[in-house]
């Protein structure tokens, strides 16, 4: 997947509770596969678009500009909250975000997102709600989130510290998916197999003559 270090983009403010993940990714779009051009109209598909696919509300801020271009999404509470479909992470990815920042996050949602090249970030509800203001009066405003430093930079100047876990952040720093973490530890986990074979032969599988 690719590195997530530091982003400076154009940041929507979104202010709703509780976005779940059936609106991020409507159910009936669960199969699209990674890739299909369609996936760019699935995030918040049915407050955009109609069933075939046409401009619903072009008020809805996602249809607007400048947020049709946003890379980052400030958020309030419990974003991503629901059933655990991995594809309302394929949903955002496709539309270009690649970074929210919220007050809560569904715990499976957040670990979807890291394992996606997205990077997650949780500050105070006092704090979101601060650079939802500076972004609704500067529409347009642009956002730092800087990973490697942990902090975030507001439209004007001010600077948010957050938290994450350490391999969450190694991984996404270094664009490591679940797989390539794995291969990192292959010469360790085949001298493991070959010992644990030698030790206990009686469980080795043999082979038919």
């Amino acid at each position: 997947m690719k590195s997530f270090t530091k982003l400076t983009a154009i940041a929507c403010p979104f202010d709703e509770i509780n976005v779940d993940t059936n609106q991020l990714c409507p159910t009936r779009f669960n199969k699209l596969p990674i890739g299909d051009p369609y996936l760019k109209k699935v995030m918040f598909h049915d407050q955009r678009f109609t069933q075939d696919g046409k401009p619903r509300n072009t008020d809805f801020i996602f249809n607007r500009e400048p947020y049709k271009k946003a890379e980052i999404i400030v958020a309030d509470q419990n974003w991503g909250i629901g059933s655990s479909r991995e594809s309302a992470v394929y949903a955002m990815a496709s539309f270009g975000i690649k970074s929210v920042i919220a007050a809560s996050f569904g715990d499976i949602h957040y670990n979807n997102m890291t394992k996606n090249g997205l990077c997650p970030v949780q500050l105070s509800q006092e704090a979101c709600h601060e650079l939802r203001s500076m972004l609704l009066e500067n529409i347009g405003a642009k956002i730092t989130v800087d990973l490697e430093e942990l902090k975030v930079i507001a439209p004007d100047g001010t600077e948010y510290e957050f938290n994450m876990h350490p391999l969450k952040r190694r991984c996404l720093i270094q664009g490591l998916d679940d797989i390539s973490l794995t291969k990192q530890y292959m010469d360790a986990i085949k001298d493991f197999e070959a010992n644990h074979h030698k030790s206990k032969p009686f469980m080795t599988v043999q082979k038919p003559s």
